[in-house]
């Protein structure tokens, strides 16, 4: 295992290199640059967009800048961010753990909803419960997850008006979060991300469930299980330990694209729930460009990707004993 995992990061070096070329050099062909609005600005000079230049590296050549930016990457530095004028890092990790915590809810919410409808529904085939959750899931296919949350924001401000509760419709805290408890922040946050978090789930749990009843069904049939059931094997092991843990290896395979969403954030859920995510943030800087921002948390995705397919290739060799690395 020690091997492989040495050799797996040897190869992610290049990957690596790569991917930080094509992050900096697609971000440099967007026209123009940070001080763009600065020169249509009659008030400043001349001069002192020359020095805003030189100050924020500018006047150089994109090679230059690249190789500037990649020797700090390798410092463990990503670069001073145009807008805030601080590392991109103390910039982004507020952001990034705001979001972990709204993603680590929405992962939790949507296993805990995709696999039990998965299973039901590869069990129960055909069946009026199975037909009701298919159709359901065939009609959440056709909803994007921030068209979805529109959806739910309207209904729950509805709710509001004629119920008078105070649930949470935005952002991450209340007015009164620095006068609560530990208890009452946790629930505090709890109660704004859940929101966000089961929209998210709900909406992704649609393709996820079909996928796993199809591979459900199609190991029901197979020989190995009608071997155990021959050989007296209770329907609870058959299907949680047979043929649960043979569907569910394609998804393990893909858990490696799990770690970077983890930091990644909830996508424009985030900007309908006004949600100080990391997505909000990137728009911004997107919109500012902000080079080493986004270049600085883009290959900080790309390494966690790198990193998140060598985790699920170690999970693979767990789950599917006929795996192994040498």
């Amino acid at each position: 295992m020690l091997v492989f995992l040495l050799r797996r990061f040897l190869n992610s070096i290049p990957t690596l290199i790569l991917a930080s070329m094509l992050i900096f050099f697609v971000i440099q062909l967007a026209p123009g640059d940070f001080l763009t609005p600065a020169r249509l600005n009659p008030a400043i000079s001349p001069q002192q967009l020359e020095n805003l230049r030189r100050s924020f590296g500018l006047d150089q050549p994109p090679v230059i800048q690249y190789f500037t930016w990649i020797k700090n990457v390798v410092q463990g530095d990503l670069g001073l961010s145009f807008q805030y004028q601080q590392p991109v890092l103390a910039i982004a990790w507020p952001r990034i753990l705001n979001s972990l915590y709204l993603v680590a809810l929405y992962l939790v919410l949507f296993y805990a909803i995709a696999i039990p409808l998965g299973v039901y529904g590869a069990v129960k085939q055909y069946t009026l419960g199975d037909k009701i959750s298919s159709g359901v899931m065939y009609f959440l296919l056709g909803f994007p997850s921030f068209f979805l949350a529109l959806i739910v924001l309207y209904g729950i401000v509805q709710l509001r008006f004629a119920t008078g509760w105070a649930i949470p419709t935005g952002g991450m805290t209340s007015d009164n979060y620095s006068t609560l408890g530990t208890f009452g922040r946790f629930w505090d946050i709890f109660k704004h991300i859940l929101l966000p978090a089961l929209v998210v789930a709900v909406g992704d749990v649609a393709g996820f469930t079909r996928i796993l009843r199809g591979q459900m069904l199609e190991y029901l049939r197979a020989d190995f299980v009608r071997t155990a059931r021959s050989k007296g094997a209770s329907e609870f092991i058959v299907i949680y330990k047979h043929t649960l843990r043979n569907a569910i290896i394609p998804f393990v395979a893909g858990l490696g694209g799990q770690l970077p969403a983890l930091i990644s954030g909830a996508g424009f859920v985030e900007v309908v729930f006004a949600y100080p995510g990391i997505t909000p943030m990137l728009l911004d800087s997107i919109n500012a460009r902000d080079l080493y921002l986004i270049a600085g948390f883009n290959i900080l995705t790309v390494a966690l990707l790198i990193i998140g397919n060598a985790i699920s290739d170690i999970l693979l060799s767990v789950v599917d004993p006929r795996i192994r690395y040498s």
